[in-house]
């Protein structure tokens, strides 16, 4: 398959974990997906994921890591960061180059605090390390949404307020075909998961990551807000910060020069 892209299930405890992997390079690479997660897994998606991030391929075996399948309810994302060392050790994977992106810059967080041997450098993207008034609020109603069945309004929203106009003009017009064939059996994962972003709090051990990390936040993020990259950058010692001013949480699928940046600072 192209870019060597493969679709893979691990199993975990009662559970199993879909993840995908592409690139054939000799360096290892993890990345870890945000909240969408809980309403739509990896599975399946390994050929559009080696596109979107083809310019790894050439130096790095990359993975893509969902979530547990069945979440128990009050999982974290301390646990979910302790799930991917599961992950690396059943796959043989000794240390990684890691990009977490949203609540996955979350979990990337926990994995870096407490397994600073597994991580080489580190990558957070439009993520936090403590609440705020901005996720509190726009999280909150999605699991309002979630907690009635409201997909589509839980999609619109999320939608709505991550990209730029120029981006959504090209979705608002399929809102009705994507909202109507595309929403999960159940929320109960996404609700899980939700909250793990509400009561996640790293901020206080944000010292203990050791490894060169690059810090990556949108000005117009609507989502968790600019600050909380801010605040990163100024608890962790040998960091990066890069602010994008035109851009908001979906920064990494809008800027055209995101990839080439995460590239690069995981090269030098």
């Amino acid at each position: 398959m192209l870019y060597n892209a493969k679709n893979n299930i691990i199993e975990i405890e009662d559970t199993t974990v879909n993840y995908i992997s592409f690139g054939k390079g000799n360096k290892n690479l993890i990345i870890i997906p945000g909240l969408g997660d809980g309403l739509k897994t990896v599975k399946g998606l390994a050929l559009p994921f080696s596109i979107m991030y083809k310019i790894f391929s050439k130096d790095y075996k990359v993975y893509v890591f969902s979530r547990r399948n069945k979440l128990k309810e009050g999982f974290t994302t301390e646990d979910m960061a302790n799930d991917i060392k599961d992950h690396m050790d059943k796959l043989n994977i000794e240390s990684a180059y890691v990009v977490g992106v949203s609540q996955g810059g979350m979990i990337a967080q926990y994995l870096a605090i407490n397994y600073p041997n597994k991580i080489k450098k580190l990558v957070l993207v439009v993520t936090l390390s403590k609440q705020n008034e901005i996720i509190n609020e726009r999280v909150s109603s999605w699991i309002k949404h979630a907690k009635e069945g409201n997909y589509k309004d839980l999609f619109i929203d999320t939608l709505e307020n991550s990209y730029q106009d120029k981006t959504l003009n090209k979705y608002r017009k399929m809102y009705p075909i994507l909202t109507k064939y595309n929403k999960p059996k159940n929320f109960d994962r996404f609700i899980t998961e939700a909250y793990a972003c509400l009561n996640h709090n790293s901020y206080n051990k944000l010292n203990k990551i050791t490894c060169p990390t690059l810090i990556i936040g949108g000005k117009k993020d609507n989502i968790v807000g600019v600050q909380g990259s801010i605040e990163i950058s100024k608890k962790i010692k040998d960091n990066e910060l890069y602010i994008y001013d035109d851009y908001g949480h979906g920064l990494y699928e809008e800027a055209k020069d995101f990839n080439k940046r995460v590239n690069k600072f995981l090269k030098k």
